[in-house]
C-alpha cells in the first residue's frame, strides 16, 4: 500500500554518476503517490552524463516517474547548475510534467519560493571550469565512500559520509553552508515568502527564522539521494524529512514480503489500460 502525500520535494539525484542511490530511489518511489512531486534540481547529471554509464535502475526512476505523470502527478522539474543545460527550455510543460527555473507556490495561505540554489554558489558563476573539477573530485570521493559503506555494512556498522564529515569539518565548507541558507532566508523575507526551499548544498534542513526585516521564514532543504538520501514531504499540512532506511523496505517474513513482479505486471497492466482508453478518446 503506498502512502499518499501531497507534496514530495527531492532534489539533487545526480542520475548518471557513479553515486547516485538510484536502487534506494526506486525502492521509495514505488511506496509513496504523491498529488505533486518536485524534482529540485541536479536529478540528471548532464556534466557527468556519458553514454558508458547509464545503469538499468538510473532508467527505472525515469520510468517510473512518467508513470506516476501519466497517473496524476503533477511532476515539476526544477533546474539545477548540473542539468543547467535544460534553462533554455524552461516553461516547457507537456501533460502533467513541467519545466521551470524556479516555482513560487501559495499554499495554505503561505507563499513558497522553490528553487535549487545554485545561483548563490560565486564558484560556478565566477569559475565554472573550477566547480567542474570540484565536481569531479566529489565524485571520485563518493566512488570511495560507497565502497567503504559496503564493507561497514557487511559488518553490521552503519554508513558514513566521508563528504558530510569534510563539509562539517573544514571552516569555509561549514562557513560556505551557513551563508548559503541566511542568504536564501534573508532573500525571501526581503521578498515577503513565508518559505523557501533549496536543494544543492546536500544537507536536509528544517528550521525557522525571524530575519533582519522581521520577517519569519521558514528554511527548508530536500538533501540529496547521493549522502543524504533524504526527500521533503508535505502532509496533512505539515513538512517533515523523510530518510531512507534500507530496513523499512525488507520483509524477514517470506509469507509478507511483497511480490514485486506480481505488483509490476499489474501496473502495466494498469498503464495499457489508460493509454487503450486515450488512444480511443483520441
Amino acid at each position: 500500500m503506498r502512502r499518499e502525500i501531497d507534496i514530495v520535494v527531492i532534489s539533487d539525484v545526480h542520475l548518471g554518476t557513479y553515486g547516485c542511490h538510484a536502487k534506494e530511489l526506486l525502492n521509495y518511489l514505488k511506496s509513496i503517490k504523491p498529488a505533486t512531486l518536485i524534482l529540485n534540481g541536479d536529478f540528471i547529471d548532464i556534466w557527468e552524463f556519458r553514454k558508458r554509464y547509464f545503469p538499468k535502475e538510473h532508467l527505472e526512476v525515469i520510468q517510473r516517474i512518467l508513470r506516476m505523470a501519466a497517473k496524476g502527478t503533477k511532476v515539476y522539474y526544477i533546474t539545477g547548475n548540473h542539468d543547467d543545460t535544460l534553462r533554455r527550455y524552461s516553461n516547457f510543460h507537456t501533460g502533467n510534467i513541467c519545466l521551470r527555473d524556479k516555482l513560487l507556490l501559495r499554499l495554505n495561505d503561505h507563499k513558497y519560493w522553490i528553487f535549487h540554489g545554485d545561483i548563490f554558489d560565486a564558484s560556478i558563476k565566477f569559475s565554472p571550469l573550477i566547480a567542474r573539477l570540484g565536481g569531479k573530485g566529489y565524485d571520485w570521493l563518493i566512488v570511495l565512500n560507497r565502497w567503504v559503506n559496503k564493507i561497514r555494512t557487511s559488518l553490521g556498522y552503519s554508513r558514513m559520509s566521508f563528504a558530510r564529515k569534510i563539509k562539517l569539518g573544514v571552516k569555509k565548507a561549514v562557513k560556505f553552508i551557513s551563508d548559503f541558507e541566511n542568504t536564501a532566508i534573508e532573500l525571501a523575507g526581503e521578498q515577503d515568502y513565508d518559505y523557501v526551499l533549496c536543494g544543492h548544498i546536500h544537507i536536509p534542513q528544517m528550521r525557522q527564522v525571524r530575519t533582519k526585516s522581521g520577517k519569519t521564514v521558514i528554511y527548508l532543504n530536500s538533501g540529496d539521494w547521493v549522502e543524504s538520501l533524504t526527500s521533503l514531504e508535505f502532509s496533512n499540512g505539515e513538512w517533515s524529512i523523510y530518510e531512507y532506511k534500507e530496513a523499512d523496505f525488507k520483509s524477514f517474513d517470506p509469507e509478507l514480503q511483497v511480490n514485486h513482479q506480481e505488483e509490476e505486471a499489474e501496473e502495466w497492466v494498469s498503464d495499457l489500460k489508460l493509454f487503450y482508453h486515450r488512444f480511443h478518446k483520441s
